[in-house]
């Protein structure tokens, strides 16, 4: 029954973070505002080319990991996708280290990042104890 449940929450982790990774390719400020941090710092120049190309370069990466979970689910490895997943913890907890350094809110750090943190080792404890 925890296999399952992990497995679904872990399905919806992946479908969740590539949907977000679209979001940073097609709407670039916008997420990164929900991500925690002004797409541009205080007082730069607004860049003709467009936003930061660091935008872009998440999106790509938050499209890959939920790609990656997918592939994992499919193939039907709960042990590989536990580990997968306690890896893949990393990426938020890092997240919210970038978010307070970078003058955002704790709320968007702990309550974003730092939650899915703490759900994604949730999801992996009960995947590699199956």
């Amino acid at each position: 029954m925890f296999t399952t449940l992990a497995s679904i929450v872990s399905g919806v982790i992946g479908v969740g973070i590539a949907l977000i990774g679209a979001r940073f390719l097609l709407v670039p400020q916008a997420a990164a505002a929900g991500f925690g941090i002004p797409a541009e710092p205080p007082g730069a120049q607004t860049q003709v080319a467009g936003p930061y190309p660091w935008l872009y370069a998440k999106g790509v990466r938050d499209i890959a990991s939920g790609i990656f979970i997918w592939v994992l689910l499919a193939n039907r490895a709960p042990h590989l996708l536990g580990a997968f997943m306690a890896a893949a913890s990393v990426i938020p907890v890092g997240d919210a280290v970038i978010v307070l350094r970078s003058g955002g809110t704790r709320t968007a750090a702990f309550g974003i990042h730092g939650a899915t943190a703490a759900i994604a080792l949730a999801a992996s404890a009960a995947l590699l104890m199956a």
